[in-house]
C-alpha cells in the first residue's frame, strides 16, 4: 500500500521520561546535542560521532531510560584479538550488567548473534545501554587498548513494502527460445516464511533441498532446534512471503496433480481473489478461476529465511544475521550455494542517522554482493505524498529521494513498481519509491511490474467441493482448489527481477559470483520507458534482451 508522507511542523516541543546523555566516540572531544526530534533545523552537532547511534539516542530520549530497547553493538575490528575476542567481551559485559542489575528478560540473543562475527544482538534497558558503553570505555583505558565496541545501533523495525507480468518482462519468451526456467539456481526469500503446504511448489520441488541447506526461521527468542527452524520458516502466516516466492518460481496448473507419490492424482482447479471497484468508489473482492499460472524461473529452488512475524514485522538483525548466515553457507564466496537474495522488506531511510547507504544492513548487502550474491531489494512503497502550494494548498504528488533501506545499498539491485501489462501506458506506479538517494546516487536500479499482481496466496489449499478435509489423516480428498491472491507494490515488483535473473543464471552459468556484472547487463539492455531516470531507473527489466546481449 502507497504510504502519504508529511512534513513535521518545527517548534512543537515534547516531552520525555528521562534524557540521556551521549557517550562519546574515541574520535570525538565532545558530547553530542542532539536537538529535539521535532526541529528540522540544521545542527551541525547532529554530525558529531557517538557511540550510541543517533536514531538510538532519540529513542531513548523519547521511550526514557527503564524501557528496554532491541539494540545491534557493531564490534570494534582494531580490539586486540580481533572481532571474535571483541564480542567474546561485548558478551561477558553484558552478561555481568544482567545478572547485577536482575535485568530479566534482557541479555545477549545468542542463537542470532553466534551467526555474525561483526555484530551483537540483544536486549537492554536504556540505563544498561549507556553503563555498558561507560564500562566498556573504562577497560579500555585501564588496559591501554582500543574498546571492544565500536557503535551501538537500535535494532530498526523492518515490514513488508502474475499470469500476465510474465510476458512484461519476456520471461515466456526466454523459456521458449532459451528454456530459462531457473533449474539448478538457489535463491534466498528473505520474507515472512512460505507456505511449504502450497501445490505452486509441488511440481519442480521447489522447497526441497539438499543437505547442509535448511529453510531457517530467525524470528524465535532463544535456543530452537533446526527441524523446529525449518518448520517456522515454512509456515506463513502474513501471507507476504509466500505471495513473494511464487512471482519468483513455482507453476501450477488446473487438472491431474500427484500431491504426495504414494498416493493417487487429484484434481485441481485454481481461483484468485481479486479486488475491484465499482461506479460509487467502493471496493470489493471476487474470485476468478485461472487455468494456469507460473513464476518467473519455475524450476528455481527457494530457501526460506523468515524475517517476519504474523504482523509482517521484525528487527533489522534479522536480516543482518541472514546475511551473514548466507556468507557461511557459501563459504564467504568460495562456494556458491546461494545464488542470489530477494528482499521485499525495509523501513523508511532517515538521513540525519547515519550517511545514505552506510547503515548497518546496507554495509553487509553490499558485503553479501561482493561474495558472489545477487541481492535484489524493493525500493519501498513512500513515493506519493504531499506538497505544499501558495495558492492549493497542500497537493498531493509524487516524491522523491523516497529510497527506503535497504535500497539504499550501493551494490544492490533496488527495483522500483511499473503497470502489470501496459508499462509503457502508465509508467511508474505512484507508490513507488523514487530517487535519488538521500547522497546523490541514481536509485531505483530498474522497474517490475508490481501493480495487482496475483501470486500465491499462503494457507491457499482448500478441498475442492465434494472434497474432504486436507490435513486430516482419515480423509484424502480427491479433488483441491489451489488458492491465489491478488496484492500490489515494489514488494511484488523486486521478484520479478530476482526470478529473472535466476532464469538468467540458469543458461548463462559463467555469470554465477559475478552479481556486478549481471547487475550491469540487466541495467544496460532494461527497456526504457521514457520516464524521469530516478523514477525508472534504467528501466524495466528486460530478461530475452539480457540473454541475447551475452
Amino acid at each position: 500500500m502507497a504510504k502519504s508522507t508529511t512534513k513535521k511542523s518545527a517548534g512543537k516541543k515534547r516531552t520525555t521520561k528521562s534524557k540521556p546523555q551521549a557517550e562519546v566516540s574515541a574520535a570525538s572531544t565532545k558530547s553530542s546535542q542532539i536537538p529535539d526530534g521535532n526541529d528540522r533545523s540544521f545542527n551541525p552537532d547532529v554530525l558529531e560521532s557517538t557511540v550510541i547511534a543517533r536514531p538510538l539516542f532519540d529513542k531513548l530520549e523519547k521511550d526514557g531510560l527503564a524501557e528496554p530497547q532491541d539494540i545491534i553493538i557493531d564490534v570494534n575490528r582494531d580490539y586486540p584479538g580481533g572481532r571474535d575476542r571483541a564480542q567474546a567481551q561485548i558478551r561477558e559485559l553484558i552478561a555481568g550488567l544482567v545478572k547485577a542489575h536482575g535485568a530479566r528478560g534482557q541479555g545477549v540473543h545468542g542463537r542470532k548473534t553466534d551467526m555474525t562475527r561483526q555484530y551483537v544482538f540483544g536486549r537492554l534497558r536504556g540505563d544498561l545501554i549507556q553503563e555498558l558503553v561507560r564500562k566498556d570505555r573504562e577497560l579500555a583505558r585501564e588496559e591501554a587498548r582500543k574498546p571492544a565496541l565500536y557503535r551501538v545501533w537500535p535494532d530498526f523495525e523492518v515490514q513488508v513494502l502474475t499470469e500476465r507480468t510474465i510476458a512484461t518482462v519476456k520471461a515466456d519468451a526466454a523459456r521458449n527460445a532459451f528454456g530459462a526456467f531457473g533449474r539448478n539456481i538457489l535463491w534466498a526469500v528473505v520474507d515472512s516464511g512460505i507456505d511449504g503446504g502450497h501445490p505452486h511448489f509441488q511440481k519442480h520441488g521447489n522447497l526441497e533441498l539438499d543437505p547442509p541447506l535448511r529453510h531457517c526461521d530467525f524470528t524465535t527468542f532463544g535456543e530452537v532446534d533446526e527441524e523446529e527452524s525449518e518448520r517456522g520458516a515454512l509456515t506463513d502466516e502474513k501471507g507476504h512471503g509466500t505471495h513473494v516466492a511464487g512471482i519468483i518460481a513455482g507453476a501450477l496448473a488446473a487438472g491431474k496433480l500427484r500431491l504426495d507419490p504414494k498416493e493417487p492424482e487429484i484434481d485441481v482447479t485454481i481461483t484468485a481473489t481479486v479486488k475491484k471497484k465499482d461506479e460509487h468508489g467502493k471496493v470489493s473482492e471476487e474470485e476468478r478461476s485461472i487455468d494456469a499460472i507460473s513464476g518467473m524461473a519455475p524450476a528455481c529452488r527457494l530457501i526460506s529465511f523468515k524475517v517476519l512475524d504474523k504482523n509482517g514485522k521484525g528487527p533489522v538483525s534479522n536480516l543482518i544475521a541472514v546475511c551473514e548466515h548466507i556468507q557461511e553457507i557459501n563459504g564467504n564466496g568460495r562456494y556458491i550455494r546461494i545464488h542470489g537474495v530477494n528482499m521485499s522488506v525495509g523501513y523508511d531511510f532517515e538521513p540525519s542517522w547515519f550517511a545514505c547507504g552506510q547503515s548497518p544492513l546496507c554495509v553487509e548487502i553490499d558485503r553479501l554482493v561482493r561474495s558472489g550474491v545477487v541481492v535484489v531489494v524493493a525500493a519501498g512503497n513512500t513515493g506519493y505524498g504531499w506538497n505544499q502550494s501558495a495558492f492549493r494548498g497542500a497537493a498531493p504528488a509524487g516524491m522523491d529521494l523516497t529510497i527506503n533501506d535497504p535500497g539504499n545499498a550501493d551494490l544492490a539491485i533496488t527495483v522500483g513498481s511499473t503497470h502489470r501489462d501496459m508499462p509503457h501506458v502508465y509508467g511508474v506506479s505512484y507508490f513507488s519509491s523514487k530517487g535519488p538517494t538521500g547522497d546523490g546516487r541514481i536509485k531505483p536500479d530498474l522497474v517490475a511490474p508490481g501493480e495487482k499482481i496475483i501470486s500465491c496466496q499462503a494457507g491457499g489449499r482448500a478441498p475442492a467441493a465434494g472434497g474432504g478435509s486436507i490435513g486430516a489423516a482419515e480423509v484424502r480428498p480427491n479433488a483441491i482448489t489451489a488458492r491465489y491472491k491478488e496484492d500490489s507494490g515494489t514488494s511484488m515488483a523486486a521478484p520479478h527481477v530476482s526470478g529473472v535473473i535466476a532464469a538468467f543464471l540458469s543458461i548463462r552459468h559463467e555469470f554465477i559470483g559475478r552479481p556486478d556484472r549481471v547487475k550491469e547487463i540487466f541495467m544496460a539492455t532494461a527497456t526504457d520507458l521514457r520516464r524521469d531516470r530516478y523514477f525508472q531507473g534504467s528501466g524495466l527489466v528486460d530478461l530475452m534482451r539480457a540473454i541475447q546481449s551475452v
